[in-house]
């Protein structure tokens, strides 16, 4: 009997759990795939087994990748005979000589990354190029309606005019996004297009400055997926932008003012975010001269820096920090300023393809230490008639300078072909055609023949006339001498008889 019970109750289990609701069954919960590559599971779950929060648990995650990206060194680091640079929390980290484009630090420097705000330099490097600083910027509907409660604005109405000036000090100092779409809506149509126009413009002129994994859907750096940079690509544009003197004048501005608008009749006064620009901070950098500060929980913190100590003019990027990027940006400048050097190129020895180089100011970035004569080298020939080229020095591998350069005559007949020296080409030889058009000098074999010949005849008969003039000049002069002295005998005769 206990024995039919027992399979009785047995059966009715077994239904039970056949028939019963799927999500009753699971009891281990599914991972989904998170936004960094990591496996992320049931939140509930894990406060239930680790006790933890879900902040705390956020927080812990975070010294997990800040750990991971700080023990991580510089692909610098592993060049031979450089100095060593120091680590960093940043996920990707460079620092550029912005005159030359020389990499003086870099890690994982075209790791792409979500650039949050410094999205806006390229927006003003944009705007510097297609429009003026004193053209109106209108702001619509639709540059207000991209905000939201904790967007960094500063309070712009549909239909308020700003002028361009104002609104670029806006833009950075501010970091205002409604301010930023209004900027790239008006330059759009400046440019004949409209806000996507402006869009389209930020990608080529990107790719133009030499970017290579940069993509940008907006003006402000608001998160997208498909809106993302790297390290060195900010380096180039904010190279760019340093060559306007508007823009250096605006990076370094603490306090600024908008007056009174068409809509507001108070004036809004802003200040700046970077913290090295601030004298008062104890993140000041006294070599500091501008950048962006940028924010979003998917970008985390990134920071653009540029830096002058009055010998070198250096950008600091950091993308992805988890840690303070101003101290990292500090270790990064100080390590670049202490362990790099100019070498100006005409106070070297030329090499020998070289006649000169064209501008004086010409130099190399070196650590200390090295000299030029340590350097290898590559030449590229611009213009073979000119004899044009571009040199560029390599220390390791590592670009370290580049200079414009007059090259010698004999390289450039080497490497292209073309000379200046007068010689004999065979019509016959197949190219001789296109040899002679290379040069202004050469001339086809028989075609000199011809002309030599010529030029042989018209010398002979010339020498044949002269020849023949001299020679009939000469029996004139001998007849009339004839003439004079029998003249002479005559007379003296005839006087004789008197």
């Amino acid at each position: 009997m206990k024995t039919v019970l027992r399979r009785v109750f047995a059966a009715i289990f077994m239904l039970t759990v056949t028939f019963a609701p799927a999500s009753s069954v699971c009891a281990q919960p599914e991972t989904e795939q998170a936004a960094d590559g990591t496996q992320a599971t049931d939140e509930a779950q894990t406060a239930n087994e680790t006790g933890e929060t879900e902040e705390e648990r956020e927080l812990s995650e975070i010294e997990i990748r800040k750990r991971e990206s700080y023990s991580t060194l510089p692909e610098t680091n592993e060049l031979a005979g450089w100095p060593q640079g120091p680590k960093v929390y940043a996920n990707s980290a460079i620092v550029m000589d912005m005159d030359s484009g020389t990499v003086l630090y870099g890690k994982k420097i075209d790791d792409r990354h979500y650039p949050a705000s410094i999205t806006k330099l390229l927006t003003e490097l944009i705007a510097l190029e297609n429009a003026d600083m004193g053209d109106e910027v209108v702001f619509s509907q639709e540059s207000i309606d991209i905000l939201r409660s904790d967007y960094a604005s500063i309070g712009m109405k549909p239909g308020e005019i700003l002028s361009m000036k104002d609104s670029m000090y806006a833009m950075l100092l501010a970091s205002a996004n409604e301010v930023s779409y209004a900027i790239a809506e008006n330059v759009g149509e400046k440019m004949g297009g409209g806000y996507d126009t402006f869009i389209r413009e930020m990608n080529e002129r990107s790719e133009q400055l030499g970017c290579t994994g940069s993509h940008w859907t907006n003006a402000n750096g608001l998160h997208d997926k498909e809106h993302y940079t790297t390290a060195h690509d900010m380096a180039l544009i904010t190279s760019a932008l340093y060559q306007y003197d508007e823009f250096q004048t605006i990076a370094q501005t603490l306090n600024y003012t908008i007056g009174a608008t068409n809509l507001v009749d108070e004036a809004r006064t802003f200040q700046q975010h970077h913290k090295m620009l601030m004298p008062e901070n104890s993140n000041y950098y006294k070599y500091c001269t501008g950048g962006k500060t940028g924010y979003t929980d998917d970008a985390r913190s990134t920071l653009v820096t540029t830096a002058d100590n009055g010998t070198l003019r250096l950008v600091a990027v950091v993308l992805r920090d988890d840690g303070d990027v101003y101290e990292d940006t500090r270790a990064m400048l100080d390590y670049a300023f202490d362990s790099f050097s100019k070498q100006i190129l005409r106070e070297q020895e030329i090499p020998d393809e070289i006649s000169f180089y064209n501008n004086a100011e010409s130099y190399v970035l070196l650590p200390s230490g090295i000299s030029v004569s340590d350097l290898e080298y590559e030449i590229e020939v611009k213009d073979e008639k000119e004899a044009f080229g571009e040199i560029t020095f390599y220390y390791s591998g590592q670009e370290v300078g580049s200079a414009s350069a007059t090259l010698t005559p004999e390289y450039v007949e080497e490497a292209t072909g073309y000379t200046t020296r007068l010689r004999l080409v065979d019509d016959e030889q197949p190219g001789a055609e296109d040899g002679a058009k290379k040069g202004s000098f050469l001339i086809p074999g028989r075609r000199l023949l011809v002309v030599a010949g010529g030029v042989v005849l018209f010398v002979a008969a010339l020498t044949i006339i002269v020849y023949r003039y001299r020679a009939a000049k000469s029996g004139r002069l001998r007849k009339a001498k004839r003439r004079k002295r029998q003249q002479r005998k005559t007379k003296n005769h005839g006087a004789g008889f008197e």
